[in-house]
């Protein structure tokens, strides 16, 4: 059972950390904490809406990509940027290429759920944040089940940056809930009482004055129904939060359903991924981003086969993303299973050909030394897991 959520405020400390992201604060895409002892850090990105993997890092080495893609495949010649020969990087990721050549960044192919049936967001994003092996089989989410089971987390506890928790974490370990709207957006005179009372306070004072600045900002350039608050403020909060007492955070990413003419909707979701990530790493700074590690899935892949309307639809195989200093990157992991004939799911998708929950355990195994049996009886019930994974070679 679920315990209740419980509101909190932050605290002087925390608002003086996070006044830059106030503009993003009344309208945010969730952001969930953690927190508890040691060093190591910890990131999931939720890419909500199906992230076609093939268009991001692009196989353009394998004979009939272009063929099956005729206007979404690139190539070095046409603005693809070349990573090891064989596999490219969509341009629109270009402001990601320094983690890459730094070794901070890596991707891997052809991973998946054990999600095979309908193709649904829902269904598939619950699997993906369940960490079940079937729909509806787990009504808690792994990252929360995994906090019980973290050595010396006696004094854990999770914050999310929202009226509700995400299922990733949701679950019996107590979440506090910090709602923006009742928090961080004051009056106008309830601000004036507050720029009297610390103007003493030079750091505050100055803190105060910038979220005010950004929040009049914000109310003038962001429209009602617009896209809400920018993905790099939302990161820059994560990674303030994570220099103090939190070790986990989770956010999600919208904007991955690409039916219909994917070539211009895919570069605004790649580049709000590429900023969390490089917002996250320049926020934290870089003591503490070489003990980070970021993890951004999605909840299935998308054809091999471009569609009629210049776009994919919902398939099976898909690529996550790890970046952060405390992996080996500038590598393409997994195993590639090819997209000839023969070689697709159903003839249709790329072939899963690795557990994405092998993926997420060997990070928690790395980043907290949480044990094997723990992995795959608590958190991943299902999975196979031990030390040999390839996920923590090298």
């Amino acid at each position: 059972m679920t315990l209740p959520m419980n509101r909190i405020s932050l605290s002087r400390r925390g608002f003086l950390t996070s006044a830059c992201c106030l503009a993003a604060a009344p309208v945010f895409t969730p952001v969930t904490f953690a927190a508890m002892p040691g060093d190591n850090r910890f990131v999931t990105i939720v890419l909500r809406g199906a992230m076609d993997g093939l268009d991001l890092v692009q196989p353009y080495g394998d004979a009939g990509f272009a063929a099956l893609r005729p206007t979404l495949a690139l190539t070095p010649d046409t603005g693809l940027v070349d990573l090891d020969g064989h596999f490219g990087l969509n341009p629109a990721a270009a402001e990601l290429l320094p983690l890459w050549k730094s070794r901070e960044l890596a991707f891997v192919h052809a991973v998946s759920t054990p999600y095979r049936d309908q193709r649904s967001h829902f269904d598939g994003q619950d699997m993906l944040e369940s960490g079940g092996e079937h729909v509806a089989e787990e009504k808690t989410g792994w990252l929360n089940r995994a906090l019980a089971v973290i050595p010396r987390s006696d004094a854990r506890k999770a914050i999310d940056i929202n009226t509700s928790t995400e299922l990733i974490l949701s679950g019996p370990n107590n979440v506090d809930v910090w709602a923006s709207d009742s928090n961080l957006a004051p009056a106008r005179d309830e601000m004036q009482f507050l720029a009297r009372l610390y103007a003493g306070d030079p750091p505050f004072a100055e803190a105060l004055a910038e979220a005010t600045r950004a929040n009049s900002a914000s109310i003038m350039v962001e429209p009602e129904g617009q896209r809400g608050a920018k993905i790099a403020d939302v990161a820059a909060l994560a990674a303030n939060m994570l220099k103090g007492d939190y070790r986990i955070a989770s956010f999600s990413i919208s904007g991955w359903d690409t039916h219909i003419g994917q070539a211009g909707q895919f570069k605004r979701p790649v580049q709000d991924l590429s900023q969390a990530i490089n917002t996250l790493k320049t926020t934290l700074g870089p003591d503490i981003w070489a003990k980070t590690v970021v993890l951004a899935m999605t909840e299935f892949g998308r054809t091999v086969r471009q569609n009629g309307s210049a776009g994919t639809d919902h398939g099976t195989g898909g690529c996550a993303l790890l970046s952060g200093g405390a992996i080996d990157g500038g590598r393409i992991l997994g195993r590639w299973p090819g997209i000839g004939d023969g070689q697709l799911l159903d003839d249709r998708d790329l072939m899963p050909t690795a557990d994405l929950r092998e993926l997420a355990a060997a990070m928690l195994y790395r980043q907290f030394d949480v044990s094997a049996d723990d992995l795959t009886g608590k958190i991943f019930p299902g999975l196979g897991f031990d030390k040999g994974s390839q996920f923590l070679r090298g």
